[in-house]
């Protein structure tokens, strides 16, 4: 429990770190609320993710449970683009940048905190 919410927590400060760092470099507004989707979505996907990781690990196969993550990732970055994007009416290249650059970051992370 302890290292799902230390992983929690350090998703939110590197996601909204990232976030607040690419709304002073973008002035649009309509990409500005396209990164604001897309953290929120980043965060719960990589803590779902990392769950799943988590409950791999505990059966001794993490490597299942990272694969099984890294599937997640790329499906909810399909459906987000495929599906999202054109029903919210999101800008398409600063979404998809911005979703793949949350999870990928946030990604790198995720060993540190799955160590037993």
């Amino acid at each position: 429990m302890k290292r799902s919410l230390l992983f929690t927590l350090a998703c939110a400060a590197i996601i909204g770190a990232l976030w607040a760092i690419l709304v002073l470099l973008f002035t649009e507004s309509a990409v500005r609320r396209a990164l604001g989707v897309t953290a929120t979505i980043a965060f719960f996907v990589q803590v779902v993710a990392f769950e799943v990781a988590r409950a791999m690990a505990r059966r001794k196969n993490v490597m299942a449970g990272w694969g099984i993550g890294v599937a997640l990732r790329f499906v909810a970055l399909a459906v987000f683009a495929l599906v999202a994007v054109p029903r919210l009416g999101l800008p398409l290249a600063a979404s998809l940048l911005a979703l793949a650059m949350f999870l990928f970051v946030t990604t790198l992370i995720e060993p540190l905190f799955l160590k037993t």
